[in-house]
């Protein structure tokens, strides 16, 4: 079907197909079997490279603990074109790094007037970068089939829209989304006559289902604990292996529904 569609598109429009995504940017995307790894390992070296510091020694932290980044009135003045330029390349890096946010957030607030101690503190980030050019950030996907009987009446897969902290929430999150969509479509069977008492939701992670274990994801626990509480759904665990109709999505929640037969 993709070859169909592929040669379709080209016997209408002057394109070309370049595969799967793997670079756009100067963010390199990688599908891997435990989700999708965002990294800009190559944009780093070019950074490097554009200041002159490919061969710095390497920085185990992002700030020294004894710098103290002010106005600092009193320093030499240095180029502030550059330093911006410097600022500005590495406030595009933080799409996938994190963990520069704080420095580079820091050092960007003197770019009205840098001093040569802020332009060092900036070089110290790109020290740090230089033994941490593997670092990048994974995306969890979200996915959910509901199903009617035998029959798939409704499915979903896409990046989660914030970043979880562990598995756990990750699963906690798409189950919400699952259970967002089964409220929705038990209201819409109510208006063929349809009446779904408690639906089932098959989750493939025993921590995202043993509540005690999630406290501290308060507004999405709330949400699937009230739903259960009301009845609407009953969360059931399955093993991973039992999912095998859509194997591919790396994290999967199924609702299933009892089977009526509608008029």
């Amino acid at each position: 079907m993709c070859e169909e569609f592929v040669a379709a598109m080209q016997g209408e429009f002057e394109m070309s197909t370049m595969g799967v995504q793997a670079y756009f940017l100067g963010m390199q995307v990688k599908k891997l079997k435990h989700g999708t790894f965002l990294i800009q390992s190559k944009y780093c070296f070019d950074l490097l490279k554009k200041f002159k510091m490919e061969d710095c020694k390497e920085a185990a932290t992002l700030i020294a603990t004894n710098c103290l980044i002010d106005a600092d009135e009193a320093k030499n003045q240095v180029d502030s074109t550059k330093y911006r330029g410097l600022i500005g390349s590495l406030l595009y890096l933080t799409t996938s790094r994190l963990d520069i946010q704080f420095g580079v957030c820091l050092c960007a607030r003197f770019q009205s007037n840098p001093k040569e101690s802020h332009f060092n503190a900036a070089k110290r980030i790109l020290k740090y970068l230089k033994g941490t050019t593997n670092v990048g950030l994974w995306k969890s996907t979200s996915g959910t089939c509901h199903l009617r009987g035998s029959s798939l009446i409704s499915w979903n897969s896409k990046k989660q829209a914030c970043v979880a902290l562990f598995i756990a929430e990750a699963e906690y999150i798409a189950a919400g989304h699952a259970c967002a969509q089964s409220i929705w479509l038990k209201h819409q069977l109510m208006d063929y006559g349809v009446k779904l008492e408690k639906v089932p939701l098959y989750c493939d992670n025993t921590s995202a289902i043993q509540h005690s274990k999630t406290k501290h994801i308060e507004l999405r626990l709330n949400f699937i604990r009230d739903h259960i509480r009301n009845g609407d759904i009953d969360i059931i665990f399955v093993k991973t292996e039992n999912n095998w109709w859509i194997y591919s999505l790396n994290h999967l929640h199924v609702i299933d529904s009892i089977s009526l037969e509608l008029n």
